[in-house]
């Protein structure tokens, strides 16, 4: 099975727990990956206007991956999709920071692509709405189907 891991903005602002960065990092070492920071420029989203908040604006992905994309907003931008598509992948392996937001919008794009999303759950974090990841793993699971239980099913 051809598959490549998407790393969902796992960078200083969101503050991941350090065994989440070593996990994800030791399985980006494994098959190509690719991995998202999102970048604060309030004339394309307005966070600190809107929300009160804003990510940094020049964050690092602090998990080293094949390519980097800096996206504005919740949701991947275009060239991610396209690049993943050039690749002719069976799945995407989806993980990160923000399991019911940025990650759930991942989800997304990457469905209307056609490009198979499937969520690792144990490497995934939730948002501040919900921390652990259990509200983002349920939707996921109920729009997309594809939530694998542990990393043994990596080889199924």
């Amino acid at each position: 099975m051809k598959q490549a891991l998407y790393i969902v903005d796992v960078q200083p602002s969101f503050h991941p727990p350090a065994a989440l960065v070593a996990e994800i990092t030791a399985l980006a070492a494994t098959m190509p990956s690719i991995a998202t920071v999102e970048r604060h420029d309030e004339s394309v989203t307005p966070f600190e206007r809107q929300l009160g908040w804003k990510p940094g604006a020049d964050d690092p992905s602090l998990v080293p991956a094949d390519r980097i994309f800096i996206k504005h907003g919740y949701g991947p931008p275009r060239d991610v999709i396209e690049y993943l598509l050039s690749l002719k992948l069976d799945r995407v392996l989806v993980c990160g920071i923000q399991a019911d937001t940025c990650v759930l919008a991942a989800g997304f794009a990457l469905f209307d692509a056609g490009l198979h999303p499937t969520l690792l759950p144990w490497l995934t974090v939730g948002s501040s709405l919900d921390r652990s990841g259990k509200l983002g793993a349920r939707l996921w699971k109920h729009h997309f189907g594809a939530v694998l239980a542990g990393p043994e099913a990596l080889r199924a």
